[in-house]
């Protein structure tokens, strides 16, 4: 009775981390590896991207053009929606930002090239700049609660 009941566990066992692959080969999405599904018999060097074009308005989620050799597809892509839109292909390496300059009320800072994505042609530096933050930061270790009495009431 109790080798049957073992080997019931077992099959049973078996049947739901088997049911679990299916699922998980199912819903499995591509992730990093959808850059180079372009074409299985081409290399990385030989798929030309076109520009991420977004679904809707000039940020977010959208598509971009993989081509190589005949073959076209549409791959899954992201332009941010902030100040790296005109750089969501290029990645760099960026400084510290500046004091705020009183004139223009902005903060900059520069960044250096360390890799173009989808053979994106890249400025080899380039500088950002933003408004400055008008909010008081609050120095380490002080608290809502630092200069105010407490009252001892019981």
């Amino acid at each position: 009775m109790r080798s049957l009941f073992s080997v019931t566990l077992l099959l049973l066992l078996a049947l739901t981390l088997t049911v679990e692959a299916n699922k998980r080969a199912k819903h499995h999405k591509g992730g990093k590896h959808d850059k180079s599904r372009a074409s299985s018999e081409c290399s990385p060097a030989e798929i030309q991207y076109g520009k991420c074009v977004p679904d809707h308005g000039d940020c977010g989620d959208g598509l971009r053009e993989a081509s190589c050799k005949d073959r076209t597809e549409k791959i899954n892509c992201r332009i941010p929606c902030n100040w790296k839109k005109d750089i969501s292909d290029c990645k760099y390496k960026f400084g510290a930002w500046s004091s705020c300059d009183a004139a223009t009320n902005t903060k900059s800072r520069s960044g250096t090239l360390k890799k173009a994505l989808f053979n994106a042609e890249c400025q080899a530096t380039v500088k950002v700049s933003k408004p400055c933050s008008h909010k008081i930061k609050k120095t380490r270790g002080e608290s809502f609660w630092k200069g105010k009495k407490k009252s001892n009431s019981r």
